[in-house]
This record gives structure tokens, C-alpha cells and sequence, in this order.
């Protein structure tokens, strides 16, 4: 994924925030994908440098490039963390600073698309960028929210009435489109408060909103952005927006531990060449299995499939040269067939 870690100055030019960055091969310029994290129980400065792997990657592979900006006190940032307290309004205002810092970033890069930028937040970075929108920076075509908000408790705090003010203010001024996603088991937000909070934001109607209330999600819906089986609840959604702003939906490629291996999209389901028919019945039956799936074939008529883990496309290659002598290559990638020229020793 050509991951690369740097540091970029925050707003005022006093301090420095760890930042990770992703791209596609190539000079671009790509569109570009900015995630913020959630905050972690314990010590902020201890709090793990967030890579994303999941969500990262289904933009890495449409071309984007991701960027990664660890806020003030967290990780290897700069700073301290300043605590909340009540006014979450405020607090997420504050944390949009260091949001604001990396689109500043962004818009000096020559491998960037300064006009084609979407921002994303995941629990308390969630909260975040919703505070960032409402700045309507005019490069920021899209807002995705997963399970936006932040849990705080601390003296006669009523935390969820501040948050759903919190998300009022933003509303009044918003006028990028977005689409949040909020689960029915969410450990921090209830179904009952994520509709508060979304019946707020929404109030004016500035900008076209969509709540995705997508009912239980394993054993904490709060997880679904850091789980490849959520990706079919969330993408479909995800895809909607960003066609509906003008930003790249295609697969370009898959990222593999093998380098980016070109795709082209084929209708799902279209058989491989030269199967026999306890090949094709298997084939058909992979098909049915969940996403993320991967298919990898040789020559010699050797067939792999993998499926789910954020590993399945190398198991699928690795299962398919461990029994072949010929070079594999990747047929089918969840609902990409992967071009011929792709094939990998």
C-alpha cells in the first residue's frame, strides 16, 4: 500500500501530527481520502498510530490517495490532549483544527487533486469531521460519518444532550453532502441517540444527508468501519455519494503483498474460461460465498478460492502455487475480474 509515515504542522505552525499516508502507484494527481480515528480508552499519547487498513484500502484500490492525521496528543503527535469536558460542540470544533491542517497539507502536494477530497471520521474523528464540515471548505466534496460522537462522562455532564446540540450547531452551516452509519448494538450510541443526533444536524437542511441505521453488527456495531464484513453494509451507501459529487467509485486495481494488480469490471458471475463441470459447480458456489472473495488460477488448471480476512487475496494465490507449478494469477476479486497480464510468480 506504499504506506509512508511523516509529520505535517498543525494549524498555528506549532506542532507537528504524525501522519500516514497511502497512494497508488504513479504521479497522480489522485483524489484524496482523509480518515480520522476514534480515541481509545487510557492515555491518549499511548494510543496506537491509526492505519485504517479496511476502509483505507477500498479507496487506496479506486485510486485515491489516504491520508491519516494523528490529532494533537495522540500518538507521536505534538501536543497534549485536551479534555473535553462538556462542551462537545466546542471540543469537536477544536479537533477539526488538526483536520483542517492535513487538507492544508493536501492542497501543497503535487500528487494531489486539490479540488477532489472527501473526508472521513470514525467515532470521536466522526465527531470531528462533522465539526469540519460545517466550515465548508470548498476542496471537500463528501462527508462519511461512522458512528460520529463522543462518549463523556464527568461531573453533571448530560454528554448526550451536549452531543446532540453539538451536531445542531454543525447543521446550521453544512452544506457538503454526507452519510452517517450507525448500528443497533453501538456500544457508545444508541439507535434512539444517533436519531437524535441525525434529526439536529438536520434541522435546516442545508446540505442532503442519509442516515444508514443498519441494524446489529457482530458483537459492536461501533467496530464496522475496522471490519472487512462491513464493508457491504457501508460501501453501497459510500459508492451513492461520491457519484453523486463527481468522485471515482471503480475498482482500478486490487493491493496486494504482490503490488497493485490491474482490474477490469465484468459483470459478477461471468464463468472462467475452460472450466469442466465439478470446476464450474465449485466456481458457482464460491459465488456465493460473503465478501471480501478472491478466485487465483494457473495455466495448468489449478483453481483457488479464498474467502473473508484481510488476507484472502494472498491465501488465494499462496493455496494456488502451492499446487502448481505454472505461475498464478488472480481471476476474481469480490466483483473485479483481474486483467490476464496480471499474473504474478
Amino acid at each position: 500500500m506504499h504506506e509512508q509515515v511523516i509529520t505535517i504542522p498543525n494549524l498555528s505552525g506549532t506542532l507537528q501530527l504524525e501522519t500516514t499516508i497511502f497512494k497508488p502507484n504513479g504521479k497522480g494527481p489522485f483524489p484524496v481520502a482523509i480518515i480520522n480515528h476514534g480515541k481509545q480508552s487510557g492515555n491518549p499519547a499511548r494510543q496506537p498510530r491509526d492505519r485504517s487498513p479496511v476502509v483505507a484500502r477500498e479507496f487506496l484500490e479506486r485510486g485515491y490517495a489516504v491520508i491519516l492525521p494523528m490529532r494533537e496528543g495522540f500518538s507521536r503527535s505534538g501536543g497534549v490532549y485536551a479534555i473535553p469536558g462538556c462542551n462537545l460542540e466546542y471540543n469537536g470544533k477544536y479537533e477539526a483544527d488538526d483536520i483542517h491542517a492535513a487538507v492544508a497539507f493536501v492542497q501543497q502536494q503535487p500528487w494531489a487533486d486539490h479540488d477532489k477530497i472527501v473526508i472521513i471520521g470514525q467515532s470521536h474523528g466522526g465527531l470531528s469531521a462533522m465539526a469540519f464540515g460545517a466550515r465548508n471548505p470548498a476542496h471537500v466534496k463528501a462527508l462519511i460519518n461512522f458512528a460520529g460522537g463522543l462518549h463523556y462522562e464527568g461531573g453533571s455532564c448530560r454528554w448526550q444532550d451536549s452531543l446532540v446540540h453539538a451536531f445542531e450547531s454543525y447543521g446550521k452551516t453544512t452544506t457538503i453532502p454526507s452519510v452517517w452509519f450507525y448500528g443497533a448494538n453501538d456500544s457508545l450510541f444508541s439507535p434512539e441517540l444517533a436519531r437524535r443526533m441525525f434529526d439536529a444536524y438536520t434541522k435546516t437542511h442545508l446540505a442532503n444527508v442519509r442516515l444508514v441505521a443498519f441494524g446489529p453488527f457482530g458483537t459492536d456495531a461501533h467496530n464496522l468501519s475496522g471490519s472487512i464484513a462491513g464493508i457491504p453494509i457501508w460501501w453501497p451507501a459510500t459508492e451513492a455519494l461520491l457519484q453523486r459529487v463527481g468522485l471515482p467509485t471503480k475498482r482500478l486495481f486490487v493491493a496486494t503483498n504482490e503490488g497493485e494488480l490491474p482490474v477490469t469490471e465484468i459483470v459478477e458471475g461471468q464463468p472462467p474460461p475452460g472450466l469442466n463441470n465439478v470446476e464450474q459447480a465449485a466456481y458457482d458456489r464460491f459465488l456465493q460465498t460473503p465478501l471480501p472473495r478472491a478466485a487465483a488460477h494457473s495455466p495448468s488448471g489449478i483453481w483457488s478460492t479464498s474467502s473473508g480476512g484481510p488476507d484472502f487475496v494472498e491465501r488465494a494465490l499462496n493455496s494456488c502455487r502451492e499446487r502448481s507449478k505454472l505461475p498464478c494469477s488472480l481471476y476474481l476479486v469480490n466483483h473485479s475480474v483481474v486483467q490476464s497480464e496480471s499474473a504474478v510468480h
